[in-house]
């Protein structure tokens, strides 16, 4: 019994040490509608698997929802509403570092543009 919830409670350890620390601030330079670049500033606050925190792009800050931390892998989305509509906009980054790189796409819009990817930096 005493072995089984040692080697549980390391399992957990060895989770927590792999995940990538996002926790902070972040800034990225990505496309915005008219293909200029727009600042993007990430406030992320990590729970365990649970990210939480906000988008700014210069259009007020937004709540990231459904956030989840997997390792290096980072996921949320953001709902914008752009004349009257509501647009989920899903973001997908893997950390390296202090660096994340993502890939943004607006999701459940016909005639949606592309994915876009862009990096994001650790703000000191």
């Amino acid at each position: 019994m005493r072995i089984a919830l040692v080697t549980a409670l390391l399992g957990v350890l060895a989770v927590a040490a792999v995940a990538a620390d996002v926790a902070g601030k972040w800034t990225a330079e990505a496309p915005g509608r008219d293909g200029n670049a727009v600042t993007n500033t990430f406030v992320f606050k990590v729970d365990g698997a649970k990210l939480t925190g906000t988008l700014d792009n210069g259009n007020g800050a937004v709540e990231i929802a459904d956030g989840k931390v997997d390792g290096d892998n980072i996921s949320f989305h953001v709902v914008r509403n752009f004349g009257g509509n509501e647009i989920k906009i899903a973001f997908k980054g893997k950390v390296s570092g202090s660096e994340i790189k993502f890939t943004r796409s607006i999701e459940g819009f016909d005639g949606a543009p592309p994915p876009v990817e862009f990096t994001a930096k650790k703000a000191n």
